[in-house]
């Protein structure tokens, strides 16, 4: 009768973090340089985005009082509110971001598979609008500072373009090398950012004070009854102020709930109001600051500094955007929505830290085109707006299940609490569909490419795991091996490992040796890789070894979707059960699948030969485990989906 053994990794490999938690400071200004910067450099654009002639909106004094009120509140309700007090307990282990709640939500209706396969299609598209908010965030901040130029001097106008593209270059150039050295100093920046938005704010309000009346909610609220559809389609710009709320939700996993909210509102939530109250201001005094209200907050001589400034708190926000694209990325790799790609890490104490090279030039190409081909932040803010509020609605939808199903709660608590948020998410995205022909359908077009991609690899994935499965499970394990060791077939020496997706069947590739080689080594090893969906396994459950006959044993390794995938590494834990590998007598086989398309599957034939071209031209299994390149052997076998 054959044992379950659970091995705890040594400390050194811990499932987990694998570190403790810095004091409470410390957090919190790490927060303030990492999750705030795409927020906290929305008024470089907001504003002067809201009253492009284009969307119809007049400046005078009852307009601007009632979109910084709308501004105001907008952040009041969407971020302190929705995120900050709602949103930052839907975590999954501690983790946040959409693929993380998108895990929880699925997991919590597993009963329910057609609603599960569903709320997986509406969590996939917004990822996929993720990576849309990916391109747009930088190209749209590091230009709007760079447009600082235009008002210190006119004549620099022709330079903008080329100092934003050399500047966002340098910066994906830079991520190969990883954010430990660089991080340091943006905490400390960040806090500075948020101190001059404050202070500029409180000057310029003492020209105009009136725009204090923008506090009162009943302002916004006339204006949206004054004007109505112009009110409506101001929606889409006013918007820009509230991007990167999604980060702060992504970020809980580095930092915690605690510092974020003590952050927004011991310091961000003030200096946003505040700044945009003094832009408001100053627009009521004089109009002419349209031109460009943030840099017109400022005196002359304090122009190139803040040019400066601002440059490099763009550059900050830009890089929390990549670095959460990385980690999403990850993600949906090991939750199984996108190919195994290259994954570095670029940090030996922070496992959290790691560059994807092919998410990188491929972001960068398309930030590249967003920049040359809009040409302006004003131009940009029509094609933001659609990635962000579609991604806030789609987090809004998944929370509902997560609260209603995980968590028990009542059914009118559940439609009330959701259903407000999602009034104002769904106003939100409305508005910018608006702007669709203006510049929103490249957002659009990045997210139907990322999700098509996405949604066909889960789906032929699934199908292959599943036809494996099947083909596996039609001989089980046990009895196939003791008809072979009866047989005593021919041993060799070493240890052979061979990967199975069920642990009960024979994988195909020990049929494929037996068949080619006719040798059964001394010891043989059956490994089964599980990926659950929550974001760390315990050390103490990662790996369960269960002896067999005849020094042959299965076991089965248990990451989550925030785990380092390592396989070699993870066998080392065996070792304290008398099952050691030493990595010159070790090999590894796996199956090599030559996928052949057919026409009766669940899939289009066009999806199934984009599969086809994924599978085999993006990554391998052998770099995704970590596998020792000259220990591995791959056996072909054709599969048809």
């Amino acid at each position: 009768m054959s044992q379950s053994v659970s091995a705890a990794p040594d400390a050194g490999h811990s499932g987990g973090r694998g570190h403790h938690r810095p004091a409470m400071p410390a957090l919190a200004l790490a927060a303030l340089g990492v999750v705030y910067g795409d927020i906290g450099t929305s008024p470089l654009y907001t504003l002067q985005t809201v009253f492009n002639p284009v969307n119809g909106l007049s400046l005078n004094a009852l307009n601007v009082v009632g979109i910084v009120s709308l501004i105001v509140w907008s952040l009041i309700i969407v971020v302190s509110l929705k995120y900050v007090t709602l949103i930052l307990r839907a975590n999954n282990h501690g983790e946040g971001g959409i693929m993380a709640l998108l895990a929880l939500a699925a997991s919590s209706v597993s009963a329910r598979p057609r609603l599960r396969r569903t709320l997986l299609g509406i969590g996939i598209m917004g990822a996929a609008l993720f990576y849309g908010d990916s391109v747009i965030t930088p190209a749209i901040s590091v230009l709007s500072a760079v447009e600082g130029l235009e008002v210190a001097a006119p004549f620099l106008k022709t330079c903008v373009i080329p100092v934003t593209l050399v500047a966002l270059v340098t910066l994906f150039l830079m991520q190969k090398h990883g954010t430990a050295g660089i991080g340091i100093v943006f905490g400390p920046v960040m806090v500075l950012w948020f101190i001059v938005l404050a202070v500029a704010g409180v000057v310029n309000m003492m020209r105009a004070p009136a725009i204090l009346v923008a506090l009162n909610p009943l302002t916004g609220l006339a204006f949206c009854l004054h004007h109505r559809w112009l009110a409506f389609v101001a929606l889409g710009a006013v918007v820009l102020s509230l991007t990167g709320a999604e980060a702060l939700y992504a970020d809980m996993g580095h930092f915690g709930a605690k510092p974020i909210r003590l952050t927004w509102f011991g310091l961000v939530f003030p200096a946003l109001a505040l700044n945009y109250l003094g832009q408001g201001a100053l627009l009521l005094a004089d109009p002419g600051a349209l031109q460009n209200p943030f840099y017109k907050l400022f005196p002359q001589w304090a122009l190139y500094p803040m040019i400066v400034l601002s440059t490099v708190a763009t550059v900050i926000a830009s890089q929390a955007v990549i670095s959460g694209t990385y980690s999403m990325t990850k993600q949906a790799m090991q939750l199984g929505f996108l190919p195994r790609m290259n994954v570095v890490y670029t940090s030996e104490r922070e496992m959290g830290q790691i560059y994807v090279p092919g998410i990188n030039w491929t972001l960068l190409a398309a930030v590249v085109a967003a920049v040359v081909g809009f040409g302006s932040s004003t131009a940009l803010g029509s094609a933001y707006g659609i990635a962000v509020t579609g991604t806030m609605l789609i987090t809004t939808i998944l929370t509902f299940f997560v609260i209603r199903y995980a968590w028990h709660y009542n059914w009118f608590l559940c439609v009330f609490a959701t259903g407000f948020f999602f009034l104002i998410d769904a106003a939100f995205f409305s508005a910018n569909l608006l702007k669709l022909m203006e510049g929103g359908w490249f957002p659009l077009l990045v997210g139907l490419i990322i999700y098509t991609i996405m949604a066909t690899w889960g789906r032929g994935w699934e199908m292959m795991r599943a036809e494996a499965r099947v083909r596996a499970g039609t001989t089980p394990l046990k009895p196939y091996l003791a008809t072979l060791l009866k047989e005593s077939p021919i041993r060799c020496g070493g240890t052979a490992i061979f990967l199975s997706p069920d642990p009960d069947g024979v994988p195909h590739s020990l049929i494929n040796n037996l068949m080619h080689n006719r040798v059964l080594h001394k010891r043989v090893v059956f490994v089964t890789v599980n990926n659950e969906e929550i974001p760390w396994v315990p050390a103490s459950e990662r790996v369960s070894v269960h002896p067999l006959d005849s020094e042959c044993y299965q076991v089965t390794i248990t990451y989550g979707f925030m785990d380092e995938v390592d396989l070699p590494r993870a066998l080392e834990v065996c070792r304290a059960y008398g099952l050691s590998f030493e990595p010159a007598e070790t090999s590894y086989f796996l199956s090599r699948a030559t996928l052949v398309p057919t026409r009766d599957s669940g899939m289009a034939m066009w999806r199934e030969r984009l599969f086809s071209v994924m599978l085999h031209n993006v990554g391998n299994v052998a770099a995704y485990l970590k596998l020792p390149a000259n220990r591995v052997i791959e056996l072909g076998a054709r599969v048809e989906i």
